[in-house]
């Protein structure tokens, strides 16, 4: 089994879509990178998270029964757990937040489980810089990768923290607005060509519904978001793919360009799925056989011939 250890939130949301709204629902970062990551065999996740005394019991079975190991899941006595709330646009890419409560996610302070400090892969969710650079300390063995999201809220307010950071992480992936903010490029080539001088060998780039990239030196490859009819709730999408993405190459144990190209395509195949439900509730009923059958669509989708003469 390949150890993959996921840091980031465990949470409450409340969401709003064209669609309809929902009251308080599980989410947060590590709840979607678990539960996508939690389709692949042979992976063995963990979740280093907080959450309150009011998170309920019935989440946390939600995350065991998928053999995602909570050790890692600080519960505090008396404490909340960390709240979002957001309404969503008639285009379903933007949205307005409506309420953030830190709660317990303000003093967090990680702790790996011992008996996964030796994690191949590691996947950092949204956080603070300085707490996502404490989680690579904590490790005893260097990691064969370390997976990198963040955000242009931590670019705004803590930009030189998140750049020593980059020091020591190997991916990075973030939504293309981000890429530009941080590169201060407005072309995604030359922004992935900066980003990379910051640290990471392999950037890549989401661009919601029109797919994403990877790009590592001077390769590129691009992988498409499977066209929907309906889109429930975006929230969780680019953690899912984040999911997919660090799973699939946990599961292989290759971590060359080539299977990234394909780790891409999972993350995007399994985050075509998140989206079709509020919060977690697609990813619980998920099957695999439905995962294969969407990647033939995904194949389908890309895969042509052309004669060059």
């Amino acid at each position: 089994m390949s150890k993959l250890v996921i840091v980031g939130t465990c949470a409450f949301d409340a969401i709003e879509t064209p669609f309809g709204k929902t009251d308080k629902i599980l989410g947060g970062a590590a709840t979607y990178i678990g539960l996508s990551a939690a389709q692949f065999k042979n992976v063995d996740p963990a979740i280093v998270s907080i959450v309150g005394e009011d998170f309920p019991e019935a989440y946390i079975d939600l995350l065991t029964q998928r053999n995602i190991n909570v050790e890692g899941l600080e519960i505090v006595k008396g404490g909340k757990t960390f709240f979002w709330s957001g309404k969503y646009h008639n285009d379903m890419n933007t949205r307005d937040t409506l309420a953030t409560e830190l709660n317990t996610l303000e003093h967090f302070a990680p702790k790996v489980p011992e008996d996964y400090r030796d994690a191949a892969i590691v996947m950092l969710g949204n956080l603070q810089p300085s707490v996502q650079l404490s989680v690579i300390q904590q490790m005893t063995e260097k990691p064969k990768l370390v997976i990198l999201d963040t955000m242009n809220f931590w670019m705004d307010i803590a930009l030189d923290e998140l750049k020593q950071t980059l020091k020591h992480i190997d991916v990075i992936t973030i939504n293309d607005e981000e890429a530009r903010q941080l590169s201060g490029e407005y072309s995604l080539v030359t922004a992935a060509r900066k980003i990379h001088e910051m640290g990471p060998a392999y950037v890549v780039i989401k661009k919601g519904e029109h797919g994403a990239l990877i790009f590592h030196d001077d390769q590129i490859f691009f992988a498409p978001a499977l066209p929907l009819e309906e889109v429930f709730d975006p929230t969780g999408a680019g953690d899912t793919f984040a999911g997919g993405f660090a799973g699939f190459l946990a599961q292989s144990g290759d971590i060359s360009f080539e299977n990234m190209k394909k780790a891409l395509i999972y993350g995007s195949c399994l985050a075509s799925f998140a989206v079709e439900k509020f919060g977690t509730e697609r990813l619980e009923s998920l099957t695999t056989s439905e995962i294969k059958e969407r990647l033939k669509q995904f194949q389908q989708l890309t895969q042509f011939e052309i004669e060059l003469s």
